[in-house]
């Protein structure tokens, strides 16, 4: 069933450094117009958590650290990420059943009501075309696998997808307007495709359904990134 609830697009800037004082320009820079901030692997495992938590301020967290491992320390690695507060946090779907049920009780364990971060399941990396998938040993096309794995994470607790921006309709269709979906591997025309291989313009991205969309380069890379924001703010509010 396709999605008919009116929805507002966001946007998240991925604060995409290692160092702590570009960050933190970036997030300043750009919270006129920015829902949130992304953080991920590349800062974390440089700085830790404790920088993480400084850098995001008073800044809704979307902690990006796409979790996979066994079921107890999946878990586990939730509850120390407690004290982050994040408002969202990612977890690999392929992670299996087990895993994300381990990732959702312990969300509803480690956080106090009210508190608690989103849950999202990363399908596909928006870096893997079929080519690449199927080198994996995955037979099926990168449609497919989403919506399979989407299906899989939201049936086992999961409150949203991380997904390509041209999985968003497939994933309304089959799943309705229940997931919450982030969709990194979005560009303003005109802005280098990069390592994405699979991405839209803002405006292209809401209008197929996206809640929230993630920018980074185009964001940060420009010559004045609080305007490169606003630009994107305005596209999707238009």
């Amino acid at each position: 069933m396709s999605a008919t609830r009116a929805r507002s697009t966001r946007l998240i800037v991925a604060l995409d450094t290692k160092d702590p004082a570009q960050a933190v320009a970036w997030r300043e820079a750009t919270a006129a117009s920015a829902g949130a901030v992304k953080l991920g692997l590349e800062f974390t495992y440089a700085q830790g958590l404790d920088a993480v938590r400084d850098v995001a301020g008073t800044r809704p967290l979307f902690l990006d650290l796409k979790l996979h491992d066994i079921p107890n320390t999946v878990a586990s690695a939730i509850g120390s990420l407690a004290r982050l507060r994040p408002a969202m946090l990612t977890i690999h779907a392929a992670g299996g059943r087990a895993m994300i049920a381990a990732a959702r009780r312990a969300i509803d364990e480690s956080f106090p009501d009210g508190e608690r971060p989103l849950l999202l399941a990363v399908t596909v990396l928006t870096s893997l075309d079929a080519a690449a998938l199927h080198e994996t040993g995955v037979e099926s096309d990168v449609a497919d696998q989403v919506v399979r794995l989407g299906r899989l994470a939201m049936s086992a607790g999961a409150d949203g997808l991380v997904c390509s921006s041209h999985e968003i309709r497939l994933l309304r269709d089959a799943l309705g307007d229940d997931p919450v979906l982030v969709v990194p591997g979005i560009r303003p025309a005109g802005s280098a495709a990069g390592d994405q291989k699979r991405i839209m313009t803002p405006a292209q991205a809401r209008d197929a359904g996206a809640d929230w969309i993630v920018v980074g380069r185009p964001i940060t890379r420009a010559p004045d990134p609080a305007a490169a924001a606003a630009a994107i703010a305005a596209e999707l509010s238009a």
